[in-house]
């Protein structure tokens, strides 16, 4: 029970004889009511001697309130009915010696007896149970064997074969190893052990382990020269000209001073650029480090100390943006100068760090993950999910800093393929893209391809292979997909940063039909996966365990984190490789029947929004550095829609008083503000709840069921002015229902009161309906204030002549529209070296 469950601590009912009863009516023979009561044993560190004499103990201190009914022990336990005090049951039956059948006693002959409290019931000398589990224990005098009965679909021989390995384990330890901890003792039989260890981690398949990433590439570019390798927009390049452009900035990288195993820092978009970059880092033993621009510059200020780099490569208007004290170089002038564009040749380890790909930390500090050439290698070549080949056309839609990116630019550089840089902005112009581009792979989030679907399901289906994944799924979203007619192999993908993008994945058909959820499959080549209980032993076959990840994928650890490292990587012990290391993911999983994994959720707080891995810890830790604020905790609360949105929690100081004369949503600006210039946008609560103190549990542990619904004065927000107009008015109805809010001012902004990108595109879409025209969304983020949003509206209103405003109706949509990778990552910063202030908005996929 302990270890099919996860707990230390279990409790069971156990059968007692119980009391004398007298039968009714003129027949007033004697009956025996069998009774159950509780038993609880802590399977924890105690060695099984010991522990045995205690289960001892405490069954003789049972059997003095054997007269006792469970309906007493129920109402003397605290638990409330109809909760029950168990599950399961366990009983102890005196067999006769000739006979496989429970003794009759007198008691019992030809009485039908029972006791409906404890669950048990004789009819015809046989029991039964209305528990889901019962197990007995069958004394023939000179032997003993095991009965079980259980619920479907428990299987009863695979309970008793536990039980038999428990008690050959039992019996070992106590005459061996008597002060072995009792939760040490192994239930597994061989053959399930072997299935679950071995047989389900055959994925051994040959491919590069020995070589760089960019060995493999200049091997491509010897086999075809002048085969297309990267488009972006009007700009087509050959095999042989990305080679000698990655070749002329290498020789300049080791002239500026870098050296094997120095990082390279890159702030850049996708483009032809960046993949130059990135090879030329690589060839001069570099490790590329890629970082968003769109970060505040206080967090790449950050992130380029703590990866040590070298330099900074940029584009050539960048300058002013990023701020440090090391090289800041625009990349432009380096590829075009006049060094030499031959391979560099230098003798590099395919162990040895490619980039660094940093991930929210739950200490407050992001942390580095660095991976191997190796590890990208086992991802893209002989990978066992998709064979990519040199006609292959793969979208490269992610941002550069988010390890899908791993994917789109070398999975077709290592394979003769070619990489298609998407630019697209909207959902019709990405399925034109598709078409226009011949792209034969993409990869999208799960968020991103649950509402694609909906909008350009023919056009997906065309793809040779679509694969997503990386947070909940849509089960109707997949089926939808897979009614289209279309070539298409659809892979859901799993795998955190830590495991080289892609651990494990699972080909998607339409016998999804009858499944409630989506699985995550099986491992990868050359991955091992592990289903582990807190000890590190393998939880039973469909139990659930925590999901480790072994295998030439696992990252070498966390840049600058050895403490970290150690407690999350770890030595394989299920493997035979020399070396082998596993990597403990935190995230919940058990095997269904097939051999298929099913994602359970974290054993932490982590949480993904939006496609994003964030740890709270890191968001409260910012909100603490606050002057005013003395404890912060943030949480993800669902909205009406279903989405995910952070708020944050705290507990303020008198000095937050004093300096907040606009009340909560005074507050709220002050601090969305303050995080906005240290995190990420998609990491900025979208609400800040002001407390006494935070709720805490009997235990002194974060209540967060008491934790308060946010209000409306938890958003950012100026001082209310009612709207005004037909226009202002219709916005502000939509603003209130795709932000949750129940008063919107003419004055709010659409950002600061928790709006993104994804609710800007459901915006756009209704402002047709709602005020008779369409609105590009890039007005939307030059405009996020509502008044100015109504009067440019207007104004194209007044320009088209007179126009009668559409009736006004509040219409809730059950499926969210949908948004590109560019809509998540709008990027708009104030640049400061213009005259004037302005806003300059980008749309970067990603």
């Amino acid at each position: 029970m302990a270890q099919s469950s996860g707990r230390e601590q279990v409790v069971f009912g156990t059968v007692l004889f119980g009391r004398m009863h007298a039968g009714a009516g003129a027949d007033r023979t004697m009956g025996l009511f069998i009774n159950a009561l509780p038993l609880r044993l802590d399977l924890d560190g105690t060695g099984v001697a010991a522990s045995v004499r205690a289960t001892h103990a405490r069954l003789s201190e049972l059997l003095s309130h054997e007269h006792a009914s469970l309906a007493l022990a129920q109402r003397c336990s605290g638990v409330a009915a109809p909760a029950p005090l168990f599950g399961a049951l366990m009983n102890y039956r005196h067999n006769t010696p000739a006979h496989n059948t429970p003794a009759q006693t007198p008691a019992m002959s030809g009485v039908g007896t029972s006791d409906v409290l404890s669950g048990i019931e004789w009819l015809g000398g046989e029991e039964r149970t209305n528990y889901p589990l019962a197990l007995s224990v069958e004394d023939f005098g000179t032997a003993l064997g095991l009965t079980a009965q259980v619920a479907e679909p428990i299987s009863a021989d695979r309970v008793c074969g536990y039980m038999q390995r428990a008690l050959e384990q039992l019996v070992e330890a106590l005459e061996r190893a008597p002060d072995r901890p009792v939760r040490e003792l192994d239930i597994l039989p061989a053959e399930e052990r072997v299935y679950l260890l071995e047989e389900l981690n055959r994925t051994e398949a040959d491919y590069p382990s020995q070589l760089c990433i960019h060995e493999l590439f200049e091997a491509q570019v010897r086999r075809a020269p002048d085969a297309v390798a990267l488009v972006h927009e009007d700009e087509r390049l050959s095999y042989g000209e990305l080679n000698a452009r990655a070749n002329r900035l290498a020789h300049h990288l080791i002239g500026l001073g870098v050296k094997p195993g120095d990082s390279v820092a890159t702030t850049l978009d996708r483009s032809v650029s960046l993949v130059v970059a990135q090879l030329a880092i690589l060839k001069a033993g570099g490790v590329y480090v890629p970082i968003d621009r769109a970060l505040p510059s206080a967090r790449q200020e950050w992130l380029i100390a703590d990866c040590a780099a070298r330099l900074v490569l940029i584009e050539s208007d960048d300058r002013d943006l990023v701020k440090a004290t090391i090289p800041v170089l625009p990349i432009e002038p380096l590829i075009a100068g006049t060094k030499s564009s031959a391979d560099l040749g230098l003798a590099l380890s395919a162990d040895a760090a490619a980039y660094v790909m940093y991930t929210s930390g739950s200490t407050g500090l992001p942390k580095g993950v660095v991976v191997p050439h190796r590890a990208v290698n086992r991802l893209v070549i002989s990978n066992g999910y998709a064979k990519i080949d040199a006609g292959d056309r793969v979208a490269w839609a992610s941002n550069p800093a988010f390890d899908a990116s791993t994917f789109e630019v070398w999975a077709p550089l290592l394979n003769g393929g070619c990489i298609i840089a998407m630019d697209g902005i909207n959902p019709a112009d990405f399925a034109k893209a598709l078409k226009q581009q011949r792209v034969t792979i993409l990869f999208l989030t799960t968020a991103l391809f649950n509402q694609y679907t909906s909008l350009i399901a023919p056009t997906l289906a065309q793809l040779k292979y679509l694969l997503c994944g990386g947070e909940r799924n849509d089960l109707p979203s997949f089926l939808k997909l897979l009614r289209e007619e279309g070539p298409v192999r659809l892979i859901h993908c799993y795998g955190p940063t830590e495991t080289t993008t892609f651990a494990t994945v699972c080909e998607i058909a339409k016998s999804v039909e009858d499944m409630t959820s989506i699985p995550i499959g099986r491992p990868i080549a050359n991955t091992r996966v592990y289903v582990l209980d807190a000890h590190g032993g393998p939880v039973p076959f469909g139990a659930v365990g925590e999901l480790y990840i072994g295998g030439a994928g696992v990252a070498r650890g966390y840049l600058n984190r050895p403490e970290l490292t150690a407690a999350r990587f770890m030595a394989d012990p299920f493997s035979d490789e020399p070396g082998a290391r596993m990597y403990r993911t935190g995230d919940l999983a058990r095997y269904l029947p097939d051999g298929n994994l099913e994602f359970l959720g974290r054993n932490d707080d982590q949480v993904k929004i939006r496609g994003f891995r964030i740890e709270p810890g890191e968001i409260a830790a910012r909100l603490s550095e606050h002057a005013w604020v003395r404890e912060a905790v943030v949480v993800a609360h669902e909205d009406r829609a279903g989405d995910k949105r952070l708020v944050a929690y705290v507990v303020c100081g008198p000095e937050a008083g004093s300096n907040n004369e606009d009340g909560g949503s005074g507050l709220a600006g002050a601090l969305r503000a303050h995080v906005s210039g240290r995190l990420p946008d998609y990491m900025v609560p979208s609400a800040f709840v002001r407390l006494a103190a935070l709720p805490l549990t009997p235990n002194g542990k974060l209540d967060r069921k008491a934790l308060p619904v946010p209000d409306d004065d938890a958003y950012a927000r100026n001082a209310y002015e009612a709207p005004q107009g037909a226009v202002e008015t219709a916005l502000a109805e939509i603003w209130a229902e795709l932000l949750g809010i129940e008063r919107i001012g003419r004055n709010d902004n659409f950002f600061e009161l928790g709006g993104h990108s994804l609710l800007a595109v459901q915006l756009s879409s209704r402002l047709p309906q709602a005020v008779g025209v369409e609105v590009p969304l890039a007005t939307l983020f030059a405009r996020p204030v509502l008044a100015d949003l109504a009067a440019g509206i207007i104004e194209v209103l007044s320009r088209a002549g007179p126009h009668e405003l559409p009736a006004i109706t509040a219409v809730s949509r059950q499926e969210p529209l949908v948004l590109s990778f560019a809509q998540q990552r709008l990027w708009f910063w104030r640049s400061s070296t213009r005259a004037a202030p302005t806003i300059t908005y980008r749309w970067p996929c990603g």
